[in-house]
């Protein structure tokens, strides 16, 4: 299907965990695009030109000539489906069962972990903010996420299946919440995220972030 062109609308900051998903997800399957940066602190995103575009009025929100869609996961499995010719990447496993757990990892990480996201914000993992230990509401759900990696990452592997997928830059995201300010982490997950985060996609969006 041919398109002529591609925008992501994007936080001005580039702290967006969310819009750095759909940014990785355009980039491994090397489709131009331009990024369109949204002042959220200035309500930008609540005016009545972005609400054309964005039904939800979040970032990101992902526009290909005449087509508009918000939210990053539903945003990744759309460039799968509609870039699934051999020449692009694939950016969600292949096998179905795993490609069924992939979304699983993405919903929960979406879905769950509101005190981790409270207490560590992205401002940790691209600013190098530093802040206080965890609360005790904060570190039952750091147990929580680490009690349910056990079975999928303490064998040590580098990506959740055979290939790496979206889903894991969106895991290494939250465990680097964790990672980058020090708190507890197994050995395993924290070499898990350290590895996924020096993919050239997350590097390309981690340059953004520290502009």
């Amino acid at each position: 299907m041919s398109y002529q062109t591609i925008t992501l609308y994007s936080d001005a900051n580039f702290f967006s965990p969310y819009v750095m998903s759909a940014f990785v997800s355009l980039t491994e399957k090397a489709l131009p695009f331009s990024l369109a940066p949204i002042d959220l602190s200035a309500g930008e995103n609540l005016q009545a030109a972005y609400g054309l575009l964005s039904v939800t009025r979040r970032v990101p929100t992902l526009v290909i000539d005449d087509f508009q869609l918000s939210e990053s996961s539903a945003i990744s499995e759309y460039l799968e489906e509609r870039f699934s010719s051999p020449e692009y990447a694939r950016i969600y496993p292949q096998d179905k069962q795993e490609r069924a757990k992939a979304r699983e990892v993405q919903a929960w990480l979406r879905s769950d972990f509101m005190p981790i996201r409270a207490e560590r914000p992205t401002e940790v993992v691209f600013a190098g903010l530093r802040l206080p230990p965890l609360s005790d509401s904060a570190q039952q759900s750091a147990n929580k996420l680490i009690s349910g990696l056990e079975r999928l990452l303490s064998d040590g592997r580098k990506n959740l299946f055979s290939e790496w997928c979206i889903a894991d830059t969106d895991l290494a995201l939250m465990l680097n919440r964790l990672a980058l300010s020090g708190d507890a982490l197994p050995e395993s997950l924290r070499k898990y995220a350290s590895y996924q985060w020096q993919r050239p996609s997350v590097q390309q969006w981690r340059a953004l972030s520290q502009h």
